[in-house]
């Protein structure tokens, strides 16, 4: 497992690495307060699962289930479908009075969100356009499996093949809503799209939020998985803002795609190099700006995994009735296979010890 300490801890990146300007928002409050008007919204499970952390060689391990999360099967359904709603309700005279079932599908009709996505994002984007009537269109790489673009298709979007890896399907997305003049809805963000990727991490920062509430004592250290970064740097900005500095915060990514480990050595964002990854929803050779430069002031360490790796803490989380995919194990993989590294992280067999259980596994739906 490769281990990089931080060097960019508390400082950040300088003004000369060219990364996009903007913030993400540490408030959680907009989105919990739009969700309570969703049937679906409710918090997900926090288990505590004794003899995984004694298989794991720590005290406590905390796992956020997001398996269930508002009927999509994952976390990113609080992303983009909140960016949606969020559009879709500021179109509205008077939010709080009643709004039936027809208006609320005719509110966006005539949009158009397009998005690339190596996962759940598009569903996401999916999810929130068909309830506020908009159309979806989902670019995919041909990596991407077919059964989740049926997925896509069933919940009525239009799906594109484009390119051979998620960085072609995005440049594709781009290109098509500049000329088509549609909403490009990313999870990622760079010099000139900001906006939208920042709303949709402030989404994601009501799983945090719900952590907070949920756990019986703050955790001594967080692994957290990474694609773009997003989820990352959402949890780890409302962590920091909840528990200041004491947890020390581990960034995951599969050995395939290091996309923010080399960014951090490089002291400026770079395209990662390496093959395909079975952790397909984090197989992301470039990383999001803003949530890169969050991470690089607070982060204390970002580590790789390897397919193998997370197949084999798979394995073991289903020996523990919990399963799922490779994407979604990253972070735990990480403690599961932290052997020699264990001493580099301060990690002793009394620690407490939070990771995020991503997506639920679809059937024979593979993560690759």
């Amino acid at each position: 497992m490769r281990v990089l300490r931080n060097p960019l801890r508390h400082k950040g990146f300088s003004p000369q690495a060219g990364l996009a300007e903007g913030r993400l928002i540490d408030d959680p409050s907009e989105p919990l307060n739009l969700l309570r008007l969703c049937p679906c919204a409710k918090p997900t499970p926090l288990l505590e699962i004794l003899g995984l952390a004694g298989a794991l060689g720590v005290g406590m391990i905390y796992l956020k289930d997001e398996r269930e999360r508002m009927g999509l099967g994952n976390f990113k359904a609080l992303g983009a479908a909140y960016v949606i709603a969020r559009q879709a309700f500021s179109q509205v005279d008077d939010p709080d009075s009643p709004i039936d079932h027809d208006q609320i599908k005719e509110i966006l009709r005539g949009t158009v969100f397009a998005c690339a996505s190596a996962g759940n994002h598009g569903l996401s984007v999916a999810a929130g356009a068909r309830v506020f009537g908009a159309k979806a269109v989902v670019y995919l790489s041909h990596t991407v499996p077919e059964d989740f673009a049926e997925r896509l298709r069933c919940m009525g979007a239009e799906v594109v093949r484009a390119g051979n890896d998620y960085e072609a399907s995005m440049a594709v997305a781009v290109a098509d809503a500049e000329r088509h003049k549609w909403i490009l809805l990313s999870d990622s963000s760079w010099p000139g799209n900001v906006e939208l990727p920042t709303r949709v991490m402030e989404g994601y920062l009501v799983m945090g939020a719900e952590i907070v509430d949920q756990i019986s004592l703050p955790p001594q250290y967080i692994f957290l998985q990474a694609g773009v970064g997003g989820m990352a740097a959402a949890m780890t900005i409302l962590f920091r803002k909840r528990w200041g500095n004491e947890p020390v915060i581990v960034i995951v990514e599969p050995e395939a795609a290091p996309a923010l480990i080399d960014s951090i050595c490089s002291g400026a964002p770079v395209k990662a190099r390496g093959p395909h990854s079975t952790m397909g929803r984090l197989d992301c050779k470039e990383p999001s700006h803003l949530a890169l430069a969050e991470l690089a002031r607070h982060a204390d360490f970002f580590v790789t995994v390897t397919d193998e790796e997370c197949e084999a803490t798979v394995r073991l989380l289903e020996n523990h009735n919990v399963t799922t995919t490779p994407s979604a194990a990253a972070g735990v993989a990480a403690l599961h296979h932290s052997g020699n590294c264990r001493d580099a992280l301060g990690l002793t067999a009394q620690a407490r010890v939070l990771a995020i259980i991503t997506e639920k596994r679809e059937g024979r739906h593979k993560d690759k």
